[in-house]
């Protein structure tokens, strides 16, 4: 008599609902639900769960592009690569304006005294905008994250190509950074043919009394034709220098592989990455990142995996 097929034991083997389409994922708790925010549609995408595992579409933050993004970046037609955070008794949610390989870009930020839609206090309001890059500038200003470091202090790292990752001390009362203030570089990968050497999706959390950092190599948004994949470095310090296991070093285009695609003789996810890192009431940290699925025509999906830290104290996402 044949036997039942075991159930999925993996938290993603088991994610159900709404998780396609996700791209740039970040995951946050209010009370007794998840909140997730992605780049979805034209317009930041919103997402609900209580278990974590089955997801339902939570519509959109905001309802419009923001007239000044309107006007810094001039044919932009959407937002996306969001972070979100709870700090001092508001959630922040930073985003990106841009348009296709450009670095005319900007960072905006959002503030809502609550995530739940049903609360009477519900309601996104637009701060403005928090950093701008210009052709000219050697960064791009996309993909922004929060961390705050051990002694309270405010930091915003962001970067996609150009020459990398930076970093940006904030005003804790504004959560913009001062004016003229001087970005930290923290990642970078040169290239050695002069060719593009894609770096971005920075995200940096704190563990065991250490700062890690978390960045994208190659590209994103091509399928199953994507070669994202994601390594993590550790720094003593928020502003680095961040190291991979080996010693390697992030502004050298080193670090430590996380996550990379399925292996060969499976291959159904591609192009892991853009993760954002959350540690849930019970101490379980989760990072969250989009993948491809060859199953499904390449459609970009959710992704959750638990971390473990192995016996050298460094982070291993389960499968």
């Amino acid at each position: 008599m044949a036997q039942p097929d075991a159930a999925p034991t993996s938290l993603n083997a088991r994610l159900t609902g709404a998780i396609v389409p996700t791209h740039d994922p970040v995951l946050i708790r209010e009370g007794d639900t998840y909140y997730l925010f992605a780049t979805g549609g034209q317009y930041i995408q919103a997402k609900t769960s209580t278990d974590l595992i089955a997801w339902k579409d939570a519509g959109s933050v905001l309802d419009k592009i923001p007239d000044w993004a309107l006007e810094a970046v001039p044919g932009t037609k959407g937002i996306w690569a969001p972070d979100i955070s709870y700090v001092d008794g508001q959630y922040r949610l930073y985003y990106s304006i841009s348009t296709f390989g450009s670095n005319r870009s900007a960072i905006g930020l959002a503030t809502s005294p609550t995530l739940d839609r049903s609360a009477p206090d519900y309601a996104w309001t637009d701060q403005g905008l928090v950093v701008q890059s210009v052709p000219g500038d050697d960064f791009n200003a996309i993909d922004p994250n929060l961390v705050i470091d051990a002694e309270g202090g405010q930091w915003l790292s962001l970067g996609s190509f150009w020459t990398g990752i930076k970093l940006f001390r904030l005003d804790p009362a504004t959560g913009k950074p001062s004016p003229g203030a001087t970005p930290y570089a923290i990642a970078r990968r040169p290239a050695p043919n002069g060719g593009p050497a894609p770096v971005e999706a920075p995200f940096i959390f704190r563990h065991g009394g250490d700062y890690w950092l978390l960045v994208s190599y190659d590209y994103c948004c091509k399928g199953v034709n994507s070669t994202y994949y994601t390594v993590v470095a550790r720094a003593k310090d928020v502003t680095g220098p961040y190291l991979g296991r080996d010693g390697s070093a992030m502004m050298e285009g080193g670090g430590t592989i996380l996550l990379r695609a399925d292996l060969q003789e499976q291959e159904r996810f591609r192009g892991p990455g853009h993760p954002g890192v959350f540690t849930d009431q019970d101490g379980t940290t989760y990072v969250v990142y989009h993948a491809y699925d060859r199953e499904k025509d390449g459609a970009p999906t959710l992704r959750i995996a638990p971390l473990r830290w192995d016996e050298d104290g460094w982070p291993v996402a389960m499968p």
